[in-house]
């Protein structure tokens, strides 16, 4: 009997361990500090995409921007975006954000275009030298336009890095 006992403590307390330790991954998880889209996070990289709502248009088939360190003091910023076919005019625009805890607010380090016509992809990459110390992220806006169609465009965004 007492071996019967034990045998349901022993049990019981490794059942709740296991329950408790997968609650606390949770809140750990929900915990994440999450800035205009963008949660802040120590990973190497990250990447975001379109939503496929705000895409698959008649033209533009998606959008997608990425930042990943690249030494001590680097990163590697990228944007592209994918048309359906050959387009008129498709386009992104790259900026690279520094977040500024101050005011909970992510500001301006860097920004270019990539425009091509004729063509399906636009893509373009840079490496930057930035702060050491700050999170850093990268979004993007897409755009495919072939007339007579209007323009369509949307945008892509990683979570931070830090750097």
């Amino acid at each position: 009997m007492k071996k019967r006992i034990l045998s349901m403590v022993c049990s019981l307390l490794i059942l709740s361990s296991l329950l408790l330790g997968s609650f606390t991954d949770v809140e750990a998880s929900d915990e994440m500090k999450k800035v205009d889209g963008s949660y802040l996070t120590m990973d190497e990289t990250s990447t975001g995409y379109s939503s496929d709502r705000l895409t698959k248009g008649k033209h533009m088939m998606d959008g997608e921007c990425s930042i990943t360190k690249a030494g001590k003091n680097r990163i590697y910023a990228y944007g592209a975006t994918t048309g359906n076919h050959t387009v008129d005019y498709i386009a992104v625009i790259v900026y690279v954000e520094r977040y500024h805890p101050e005011t909970d607010r992510w500001g301006h380090v860097d920004a270019w275009i990539e425009e091509c016509e004729n063509d399906f992809l636009a893509s373009t990459a840079k490496t930057l030298t930035v702060d050491t110390g700050y999170y850093y992220r990268v979004r993007a806006d897409h755009f495919a336009e072939k007339a007579p169609d209007p323009m369509e465009e949307t945008y892509s965004v990683t979570n931070g890095i830090w750097i």
